[in-house]
């Protein structure tokens, strides 16, 4: 059953190695990671799942102890989910960038607690199956712990990947609403169309959260919401 659950943005720019001169400006959405990583631990879970956005189709495991890197951003950097089980995973099986970060901030907040699993979702998974994921996870163990890797809109502004859209502010809101309150049916009802329109990376991850979180009774806690280059970052944490 899912006992706890920490939802991060996903950019790279997160590891200040990446962001370089840029790195201060993410400053309080990193502690808000922190501290949402920080609810998992105290969960003391018996497994944690990552879960993130991927380019494949459907969804991809990859176990713990999987390598990733930030070379693909021009730094030469290296990370890997969790302890390294003495098993390497084969080079086109390495971490999507969005679970390279996720473990950067474990790596970074010294995760040690228990057994990990990363599992990349691809765009296209719809929202009752990204459901159907979800339970599959928080049936796994008794304790089970999710952090969840995504982003919200990319349409904040003219700057932004995606120009400005009058529809993305009122959509973030409500994710951020659905997020900090842990409503998991407001999170099953998000609409796939919109979310992809807005590049909002976060839906299919958010929705798996939803799946997990059935008949779990969980507070959500809103730690960190801005759109600082146009693109929505949201932090909360359930427990």
């Amino acid at each position: 059953m899912l006992v706890a659950a920490a939802v991060c943005p996903c950019p790279p720019l997160l590891v200040p190695d990446v962001a370089e001169g840029a790195a201060s400006e993410l400053d309080a959405a990193r502690a808000a990671c922190t501290d949402a990583l920080g609810v998992l631990a105290a969960a003391r879970p018996d497994r944690l799942v990552v879960v993130g956005p991927a380019e494949q189709s459907g969804r991809g495991a990859h176990p713990q102890g999987t390598p990733g890197s930030f070379r693909g951003f021009g730094v030469d950097l290296d990370v890997r989910l969790g302890r390294d089980t003495g098993t390497t995973a084969p080079s086109e099986r390495e971490l999507p960038p969005s679970l390279a970060v996720a473990a950067w901030l474990l790596e970074r907040t010294g995760w040690a607690d228990a057994p990990i699993e990363g599992l990349g979702v691809g765009e296209s998974l719809d929202a009752e199956r990204c459901s159907e994921v979800g339970r599959e996870i928080g049936a796994q163990a008794a304790r089970v712990a999710l952090l969840v890797m995504g982003d919200a809109s990319a349409c904040r502004t003219v700057k932004a990947p995606g120009y400005l859209d009058e529809r993305a502010a009122p959509f973030d809101a409500e994710v951020a609403r659905a997020l900090g309150a842990a409503d998991v049916a407001a999170l099953k009802a998000l609409d796939a169309e919109l979310a992809h329109e807005l590049k909002a990376s976060g839906r299919a991850p958010w929705q798996v959260l939803a799946g997990a979180a059935e008949g779990a009774d969980l507070t959500g806690a809103l730690l960190y919401e801005d759109a600082p280059y146009g693109v929505g970052y949201i932090v909360a944490s359930w427990s």
